[in-house]
C-alpha cells in the first residue's frame, strides 16, 4: 500500500484505522482508543507513525496485538526528490564554465 492509499483510511467517517509502523500496516478500527481514526489527540490514521511511535509509551507487543493487513511501499528517494536534482544541474553548468574559461586562456 502507498502512503496515499493508506492515507484513505484514516478512520474518519466510517473509513478503517489504518497505521503503518515499520513497513507493516496495522488496522486499528476496533480500537475504542482509535475512535474516528484519532489516537487520544496524539496520533491520526492514516499515516506511517514509525517516527512518533519512538517516543511513544507502547511496547512493540501493544502494537502487534493488531491485524496485519498490508506493507507500506517504500518510497524510491531521487536526487530530485530532495532537491539535489537542482543542485547538481547548477554545479553541472560551473563544471562547465570552467571548462571554457580554461579553454579561452
Amino acid at each position: 500500500m502507498t502512503k496515499e492509499e493508506l492515507a484513505k483510511h484514516d478512520g474518519r467517517g466510517g473509513n478503517k484505522a489504518y497505521v503503518a509502523v515499520n513497513g507493516h500496516i496495522y488496522d486499528f478500527s476496533d480500537s475504542k482508543l482509535w475512535q474516528e481514526g484519532d489516537h487520544q489527540g496524539a496520533h491520526q490514521a492514516g499515516r506511517d507513525l514509525t517516527e512518533e511511535l519512538k517516543s511513544a509509551p507502547h511496547v512493540r507487543a501493544v502494537i502487534e496485538r493488531f491485524p496485519v493487513v498490508g506493507k507500506l511501499e517504500e518510497t524510491a528517494v531521487t536526487p530530485e526528490s530532495k532537491g539535489g536534482g537542482k543542485i547538481f544541474m547548477i554545479l553541472f553548468a560551473i563544471a562547465i564554465l570552467i571548462a571554457i574559461i580554461a579553454m579561452l586562456i
